[in-house]
This record gives C-alpha cells, sequence and structure tokens, in this order.
C-alpha cells in the first residue's frame, strides 16, 4: 500500500510503499477513501522537518537538556547516535480518515463489514484504528463531507471548554480550517461571533457563515474592535485557533475579555503571559486537548473502555459523532472551504510548497481497487540457509537502536522484519538491508527458509509469539522478559520439552566485557554482589507499568540484574525477597531493593531507583569475593582492588549487545541459539515473579 511519510531529518515528504496493517484486537481495518490535509498541523511538521539541528534545538529546549543528560551519563557518541536513530524514523502524516470497514478484529461490536467510516486513521490506503476513535457516517454525507469529522472535533472541544450560552459574544482568532469550522458551530450555538485573520479570503467565508470578520491588517486594532462591537463589556469568551510564535496573541486576547471571562487555547502561540492582564479581570484560560476526553488515555483508545455518559457526555468519539450530525443537518456547511482533491499519487502538489498554500481544506483521493499485501520486497538480495536466516519481529526503539546496530558487522541474514503497521519495519529494512518488510508474523513461522525468530515486540506478546516459534521448530530469541507470569512460563516450558528449536532470553549483560572480566577473576564462588540501576522515572501512563502490558519494571527490567547474579556465582537462585520505597509499597515498584540468595550460599541485592538523577551514571555492579573487590561503573569502566596485575578496565559504553549477538550468529550455523543454559533463563524469570510476589505477600519467596 501507499502511504504519506514525512522525515524529521530531511524534510523530505514522500509517498512510501508499505505493506498493509493487519487488523488488531479491538480494531477495524479501513480501505481509505477520502482523507484530509490539516494544512496548520501538517505544516508545522513539515517545517520542523525541513528545519536545521540547531533550528530545531531551538524550538525542543526540554529535548536538549534530556541530551545533555544523556551525554554526562554515557558519553558523546551514543548519544549522538540515539538522537540521529531518532530523527531518521519517519512520522506518518494525517489524522482525517474516511474510508468503508474491510474487517474488525475481535471484542469489535460497533462495526461490521462494509460500513462507511471516519476516523483519525493517516494518509494511507489502509489503516487499523481502535473502535474508539471511529464513528459511523450518516447516509446522506458525501466521503468528502465526512472528512472533516475529526478536525471539526477539535474546535468542537474548544467550544465545549469554553462553555457558551446563547447570545454570549465569543471571539475566534484565526480562521483557518478549524476557525472557520468552530466559528460556524458557535454560531449555530446561538452566540455572537467576532472573528479576525489575516487572509481575505478567509474573512470572506466567515461572513457568509454569519461571523463578524475582519482583516487587522485593514486598519483594525483587534482589541479596539472587540471593545466596540460588544459596548466596551468585552468579549464573553474567546477560542485561539491561530498558530503563530508571538505573545501578542494571548495579550489581545486578555485585553478584549470582560472580567471573568474564559480563554480557550486550541492553535499553538507564545505563552508569555502578562499576570496584571490576567489578575485585574480574574480570567480564565484553558488549553484544550484534540479531540475530547479519553484523547492520549490507552485505555479509552486502545483497551475501548469507554467513559460512562452520565458521568462522560462528550467523549472524543461522541465529539465525531456530533460533528457528523451538524454535518448532516447543514448546520455546519463544509463544501465550500474545499479547495482541491488531489489524487494520492500527485501528493507533492499539496505538500510541495505547503509553507506558502493558501488553501483552506486540501482532499485526498484514493484508488478504490488497491489490493492489501502484508508483505512487500524492499531489498532483492540472495541468502544462504545454510549459515542460518533471521526473521525479527518488531521495530520499535529497542531494534532501531539497539539490535539492529550490534548485528551490523556480524554477518546476520535478516529475512523480514515485522511491524504491526509497516511504516518502522520498512524503514530499518532499507536502512539496514534486510529483504522483506511484514505486518503478517505468520508469514516469517511459515518460511521453512527462516531458522531464528527475533522477536522485539511489547511484552505482552512475548509469550504467544515464543510458543508458536517453538512449535514450528525455530530457534527463539526474546527479548526480555520471557513471560508476564507463571501461567505463561508453564505454556512456554511445554512447548519447549516438544520443539527442536532453542531458546536465548536477551540477558546481554553478561556477555559485556566489563562483567566477562569480573567472571574471570572471581570464578564460581561465594560473593556478595550489590547491583544498583539508576533507572529514571517513567510516567506512570507508560505502557511498562500496564501488568498486563508491560508486566512492570521489575519484570521487565529488573531481571537483567537477577541473571547477572546466577552468572557471576554460577549458581541459581534459591530465594527472594524485596521492599519498596514509601508508605504503600506495593504502588511502588520502580524504586524497590531485592535480597537475593543462591543455591551456593551467594547472596546479592539488587537496587532499582527511579528516583536519582539522570546526569548520574545509569548502572554500578560491586562484587566482594576472596578479598577481591571489582566494581563495574556503567559498563564504561571496571575498577578492581586486591587482584595481582590488574587494576582497571575501560572502554566505551558496552552492555554486551554486540558480544551477545555475534555469538548468536556463529551458533546459529551450526542449529542453535542456547547461550545461556535453558535451567538459568527460567530460573532468572521465576525469581522476577517471585520479587513481585514477595512485595505482596511481605515475605521471603522460594524459587521452585
Amino acid at each position: 500500500m501507499k502511504q504519506i511519510l514525512q522525515s524529521f531529518k530531511t524534510g523530505v515528504t514522500e509517498l512510501a510503499e508499505l505493506p498493509s496493517p493487519k487488523v488488531k484486537r479491538g480494531q477495524v481495518l479501513i480501505q481509505t477513501t477520502r482523507s484530509l490535509v490539516s494544512l496548520g498541523t501538517e505544516r508545522m511538521l513539515v517545517e520542523f522537518g525541513r528545519a536545521s539541528l540547531i533550528q530545531k534545538a531551538r524550538q525542543q529546549p526540554d529535548k536538549v537538556k534530556m541530551v545533555l543528560d544523556k551525554i554526562k551519563a554515557e558519553g558523546l557518541i551514543p548519544t549522538l547516535e540515539t538522537v540521529f536513530n531518532k530523527l531518521e524514523q519517519p512520522l506518518p502524516l494525517g489524522y482525517c480518515n474516511v474510508g468503508k470497514v474491510i474487517a474488525v478484529g475481535k471484542d469489535v461490536t460497533d462495526f461490521k463489514v462494509g460500513d462507511r467510516v471516519g476516523s483519525n486513521g493517516q494518509h494511507a490506503e489502509f489503516v487499523s484504528i481502535p473502535q474508539n476513535l471511529v464513528a459511523h457516517i450518516p447516509d446522506n454525507l458525501t466521503d468528502e463531507e465526512a472528512a472533516f469529522m475529526v478536525v471539526g472535533s477539535i474546535g468542537l472541544q474548544g467550544i465545549r471548554l469554553i462553555n457558551p450560552t446563547m447570545g454570549e459574544n465569543i471571539v475566534v482568532v484565526g480562521l483557518g480550517l478549524i476557525g472557520l469550522l468552530t466559528a460556524e458551530m458557535l454560531v449555530a450555538n446561538g452566540c455572537n461571533v467576532i472573528g479576525y485573520d489575516l487572509d481575505d479570503a478567509k474573512v470572506e467565508i466567515a461572513k457568509r457563515k454569519g461571523v463578524n470578520a475582519f482583516n487587522p491588517l485593514k486598519g483594525n486594532d483587534p482589541v479596539k474592535f472587540v471593545l466596540d462591537q460588544t459596548g466596551n463589556v468585552g468579549a464573553d469568551g474567546v477560542l485561539i485557533t491561530a498558530s503563530a510564535e508571538t505573545n501578542d496573541i494571548i495579550s489581545q486576547a486578555a485585553q478584549m475579555s470582560r472580567k471573568r471571562g474564559r480563554i480557550i487555547l486550541i492553535g499553538v502561540i507564545g505563552l508569555n503571559l502578562s499576570r496584571a492582564e490576567f489578575y485585574e479581570k480574574e480570567l480564565s484560560f484553558q488549553v484544550s486537548c484534540s479531540y475530547g476526553p479519553g484523547r492520549y488515555d490507552d485505555d479509552y483508545e486502545f483497551k475501548g473502555i469507554d467513559y460512562p455518559l452520565p458521568f462522560v457526555r462528550w467523549t472524543e468519539k461522541r465529539n465525531f459523532e456530533t460533528v457528523l450530525q451538524l454535518i448532516s443537518s447543514g448546520k455546519l456547511n463544509v463544501e465550500e472551504l474545499i479547495s482541491e482533491v488531489i489524487p494520492l499519487n500527485e501528493h507533492d502538489k499539496i505538500y510541495g510548497d505547503i509553507g506558502n498554500s493558501k488553501s483552506i481544506a486540501s482532499l485526498i483521493k484514493y484508488d478504490e481497487n488497491t489490493k492489501l499485501e502484508s508483505s512487500i520486497v524492499v531489498n532483492k538480495k540472495v541468502l544462504h540457509p545454510n549459515k542460518g536466516i533471521i526473521g525479527l519481529v518488531g521495530a520499535g526503539n529497542f531494534a532501531k537502536m539497539t539490535l539492529l546496530p550490534a548485528l551490523k558487522g556480524t554477518g546476520a541474514q535478516i529475512k523480514y522484519i515485522v511491524s504491526s503497521g509497516g511504516v518502522n519495519g520498512t524503514a530499518l529494512a532499507k536502512k539496514h538491508d534486510i529483504a522483506q518488510s511484514t505486518t503478517d508474523y505468520d508469514v516469517v513461522l511459515d518460511d521453512q527458509d527462516v531458522n531464528l525468530i527475533i522477536i522485539t515486540t511489547r511484552h505482552n506478546l512475548h509469550a504467544e509469539m515464543v510458543i508458536k516459534a517453538l512449535e514450528k521448530g525455530k530457534h527463539v530469541f526474546v527479548e526480555k522478559p520471557l513471560a508476564l507470569n507463571s501461567e505463561e512460563l508453564k505454556l512456554i516450558e511445554e512447548a519447549y520439552d516438544k520443539s527442536k528449536g532453542t531458546l536465548m532470553i536477551g540477558f546481554n549483560r553478561r556477555f559485556s566485557p566489563h562483567v566477562q572480566k569480573i567472571k574471570s577473576l572471581v570464578g564460581n564462588s561465594t560473593m556478595n554482589i550489590i547491583a544498583t540501576m539508576n533507572a529514571g522515572a517513567i510516567p506512570p501512563e507508560v505502557w511498562v507499568h500496564d501488568m498486563a502490558v508491560g508486566g512492570g519494571r521489575i519484570i521487565g527490567e529488573a531481571c537483567h540484574y537477577l541473571d547477572l547474579m546466577v552468572f557471576l556465582s554460577g549458581s541459581k537462585i534459591k530465594s527472594v525477597c524485596m521492599n519498596a520505597l514509601g508508605e504503600n509499597p506495593a504502588e511502588n515498584t520502580d524504586n524497590v531493593s531485592i535480597l537475593v540468595k543462591m543455591e551456593n550460599g551467594s547472596t546479592g541485592v539488587v537496587n532499582y531507583f527511579a528516583n536519582g538523577s539522570k546526569s548520574y551514571a545509569k548502572e554500578r555492579l560491586e562484587v566482594f569475593s576472596q578479598e577481591k573487590t571489582l566494581i563495574m561503573d556503567n559498563f564504561i569502566k571496571t575498577t578492581a582492588y586486591g587482584v595481582k596485575g590488574f587494576s582497571k578496565l575501560k572502554t566505551k559504553l558496552d552492555k554486551g549487545h554486540k558480544g551477545q549477538f555475534r555469538q548468536i550468529v556463529e551458533q546459529l550455523k551450526n542449529g542453535s541459539v542456547e547461550l545461556i543454559p535453558y535451567e538459568e533463563l527460567i530460573n532468572v524469570t521465576k525469581a522476577s515473579f517471585g520479587a513481585v510476589e514477595s512485595l505482596k505477600e511481605g515475605k521471603w519467596i522460594e524459587i521452585a
């Protein structure tokens, strides 16, 4: 399929060839007929992409601080590699999509094949969208009219926040696409609407819609005009839909408001507020969040959990439906806003000079005869099955930033990369010379040439994917964790016992030259180990914290150091006990200490903290054994005390990924990837479960 992508690195907007998405649970697969270009939002993205690195940095000072902290902790070169990898990630454009449902996922109840729907899908021939972001289109609407559904809901949400009553004076600043839709909905609401814009054509359209509109460049001062039109009372409310860097707009909005007036920001402007202007009138100011309640809430958008209507009357989906009803009833006229309808293959007529475009609404038309193709050939190449062929599943940050760079130079033959939407997978296939990009995991499983499946997806998908691969007789490498609970682990063990394939978990740290050196100096002996991970805070809404999706940070991340204790001591874990910070420790599982007893008498402590400074080193390991002390600092420096002939090892940041994957590629030629004994993989996984159980039970947990 074809999809419009934007490069943040080069600023190029391209029509890319990608594999079609597979329909997911709780989602509907839509074949697109029309999509609307939101010129304001997309112009900003395109112009940001075309900006120089210095200009990008000036626009995102918060990101610059994060980069500086990362340089302090990990060094300049690894940080620059991360930044440039991030910039190379293509950005799908568009969020106003209309089409026909061609497949429905499990748990979808509101839609069926053949339904005509609007969604926040991208500029792509096929999109898979969660059902709470999709709405039925009334029969009397054309696809072109329905394409205004999402962008109209942005204005509608701003109106709901300003809460206008009939007869109030409401000002709309900026009469672009969202501004015109907002102004017309306010007129339909019985308000006296004043609007202004610097474009005469938009001002004239607004006047035809019943708006008292003007162009400030023609001699009207916005503040004086509003005061004159309201008998010096001022506006009851001001809705700002403009996009500008200046602080003048927010100042003028305050000056033109009546006492206790309301100001709602929908657009993007400078926000250097004058306290006096807001204080003297006791003004209210609020920023509107996109389409309405539910936006950026994963439970609502991706899990399909609706907000109860009696308590949250207007969600983003109900806003979608309201906009469609307004267009259907004739209260919102969008046809005259359509500046052009362009075939998808001619997208450059819109994006080529988008910075100077005078268009109000540009629509893209799609070929309805396009067929679904879940796999595409990206690079034509000859592969040699006797050397091992890899199928990579997952194209997220780990695959992009760590795994694929680590595989470079190993001779790895990657035939497939699987990604849910096809965008990231195809981009990585182009960069790393991978033969095919696909959205269908079964294609990889069914290919007899593929020996090894590498799984780097979200944690909740690991167990099922591992089991399927083992059942097909494949060798499996899965990035930690192996599973999220004991039930999943039991099913994996059963599949492993029946399979001809081997299993490996991404416990890369034991392959670091620093850990290897420590191991060579202490051997299999009793020891005390202290491991500290200055992990850094992750916002609570991020999927890692969701026990059903990410499993939490102990199962998902701290397991690395449980594995290191097994490796260094040469003994499996016998029991664990975990304690957490605060009065309600069960609610603070990313600030914990885990006590560990090994079968050979060794002991260890894993300190996993998220409340430290990001400018401090992320990881530290201390080993005490046989009157020797070894301290590893962030996989850059290892210092030894009491060791004859050795005092220090210093390298670039090396967490063992390259060494791990180099050995995997070599072992694959011999028909195995089991670099870590299977029993140790299971033991560490059970120990991570035991740590979480220990916190709940308040006692030591024996590891069976």
